[in-house]
């Protein structure tokens, strides 16, 4: 099964499956179907709050989303749905421009998402420094731990408070941290206790499930003053109905931005999520198909009222762990939440607030990632660190987009410098000793100089070539180009400045082992002719033979002269 193949893995898995095989893995792949969806449930609620939406949304997506991902993606196992990765963004767009805007910045990253695929770009995720991706996830995960302070503590805030970035929402706590209520802050604790020590207990049902079944019970049975998710949202039961909103080109284009982020980020994570998930199964996902699964899969749910949708990691471990080895798995968990959403939805609404808040604040601990970020922290390049600590801040402050934009632009800045320091032009050293303990002498007319350049040609480093440097007597110049695996427009114009260098204190300008790539540079840029082809030589050796017997015929040609 070719990785980058454009075909779905489940088409694959049945083509190439025995039916005897099939029987025995389909009852699997059922219970575990099963078991995700008790552990997709009240994540799917609580990341549809975080999101600034209504709680069924959530469950819209991991519908939607989680089973068409599934049908056509090309992994094995991955199961998608609501992430935290998009709880901030999401909350963004919904705040500033309405359920309309996030439609249409979903349909642009879906859009982005399978162009992406079918142009077979998913390797290029490859290209995403390990920095950025673990610095903006600590910092969304930051976002998400504030943005459950007001739930936790169960304060309330004047109608009309701004809460759409990270300073509005701590300068809101902070003027309403009198507004504090105790009852809420135990059911918070409590439930967050239960998520943290229940899998010791029992590792067979979900520990989000028995906190919201403990928060509820705490709440209704001592009759506490806590918000529950009725209190303050509306329930809608039912399976989600396609919704196409009013658009125009206006909006379409003010959410260029934001799609392109929801795009990059779903791309980033779901691929993320499929490399661990093939670690887990030792097997191989298809990255391309997968990314055209994630494009329409986002479509979908945004067209049956739901919200952005990636791979989600847990999930996906979850089905791996519970028996699951094919896409039924995560096509039964859409099927049962939507059992779910028709039959017990109105009971979502007994749910308290800090179980959902102590349930995103045990999501945004797990996808910190806090112990790779301190590693990184004591053994990275101070470059690298920079980077790290720059983008999770502007997460924070800031947004997305501009956490990665910075970040990607600040690497590659110090991946350039990086490399042109690797990039060295050294002129050889003459020995008059004959007794040097020096080995592999070549024996160099007085006239004939010798450079070598080592390491890439390009823009970071032109300014290297004017080290070289002829003498009074030079009238060979031999440049030595077997450590040079590219050339850019801009080392080219260097070499050019080069020629018309030696040209002006007639030198004559010699080449030796030019890989293939500069050479091509060079005769698309007509160097070659102009230097001319005898002058490029395959290597060392032949390069001072070559020198030398210009210079005989040369000194051949005086003499005649001087004869006659």
């Amino acid at each position: 099964m070719t990785r980058n193949k454009i075909k779905p893995m489940l088409f694959s898995i049945i083509k190439h499956t025995s039916p005897e095989d099939l029987k025995k893995q389909l009852p699997k792949d059922i219970i575990s179907g099963v078991i995700v969806a008790i552990v997709a449930l009240p994540l799917s609620i609580a990341l549809a709050i975080a999101s600034g939406v209504g709680p069924e949304m959530g469950l819209y997506t991991a519908i939607v989303a989680g089973f068409i991902i599934s049908f056509l993606g090309g992994s094995r196992v991955q199961i998608s749905g609501p992430t935290a990765a998009f709880a901030t963004i999401v909350a963004g767009i919904v705040a500033t421009d309405g359920l309309d805007g996030l439609f249409a910045a979903t349909m642009i990253a879906g859009v982005l998402l399978i162009l992406m695929g079918l142009l077979k770009l998913g390797t290029i995720i490859r290209f995403v420094p390990y920095t950025v991706t673990t610095g903006f996830t600590a910092g969304i995960a930051i976002t998400i731990v504030i943005g459950q302070v007001k739930d936790l503590l169960g304060l309330t805030f004047p109608e009309g408070t701004p809460t759409v970035d990270t300073a509005q929402k701590l300068q809101a706590i902070a003027e309403n941290i009198g507004t504090f209520n105790w009852q809420a802050l135990l059911v918070g604790a409590i439930c967050l206790a239960i998520l943290l020590l229940w899998p010791k207990v029992n590792d067979k049902i979900p520990s989000s499930l028995v906190a919201v079944v403990a928060g509820a019970a705490m709440v209704g049975l001592f009759n506490m003053d806590v918000n529950t998710i009725g209190d303050l949202y509306i329930i809608n039961s039912g399976l989600p109905t396609l919704h196409v909103p009013q658009l125009s080109l206006d909006l379409f284009r003010d959410e260029l931005a934001n799609g392109i982020t929801i795009a990059i980020l779903a791309a980033i994570e779901s691929l993320l999520s499929c490399v661990v998930a093939d670690s887990m199964i030792s097997s191989h996902h298809r990255c391309n198909m997968e990314l055209v699964a994630q494009g329409v899969g986002n479509i979908g749910s945004v067209c049956f009222g739901g919200i952005p949708a990636t791979g989600a990691i847990a999930r996906t471990a979850a089905n791996i762990k519970s028996g699951g080895r094919t896409p039924v798995a995560g096509m039964v968990h859409a099927l049962v939440l939507a059992v779910i959403m028709v039959f017990l939805m109105p009971y979502a609404a007994l749910i308290p607030m800090p179980t959902i808040a102590a349930i995103l604040l045990q999501v945004a601990y797990n996808m910190s990632g806090w112990r790779n970020f301190a590693h990184l922290c004591t053994t990275a390049s101070k470059g690298a660190v920079a980077v790290l600590l720059l983008t999770c801040g502007l997460t924070v402050v800031f947004d997305l987009v501009t956490a990665i934009a910075v970040g990607m632009l600040i690497t590659v800045v110090l991946f350039m410098k990086m490399v042109s320091e690797e990039t060295e032009v050294k002129g050889w050293v003459y020995y008059c000793d004959q007794d040097s303990e020096v080995t592999h002498l070549r024996e160099l007319p007085k006239s004939v100089r010798v450079y070598e350049i080592n390491g890439p040609m390009f823009f970071g480093m032109t300014d290297r070539i004017t080290d070289i440097s002829v003498k009074s007597f030079t009238k060979y110049l031999i440049i030595r180009m077997r450590g040079v695996p590219s050339l850019d427009s801009s080392g080219m114009n260097a070499l050019e400045n080069l020629y018309d260098y030696c040209n002006r204190n007639g030198v004559k300008l010699i080449f030796s082992h030019a890989n293939e790539q500069p050479m091509r540079t060079m005769r698309r840029a007509g160097f070659v002719d102009l230097v001319g082809e005898a002058n490029f030589r395959p290597n060392i050796d032949d390069a001072i033979a070559y020198a030398k017997s210009l210079l005989e015929q040369e000194q051949t040609d005086t003499k005649t002269h001087i004869t006659k």
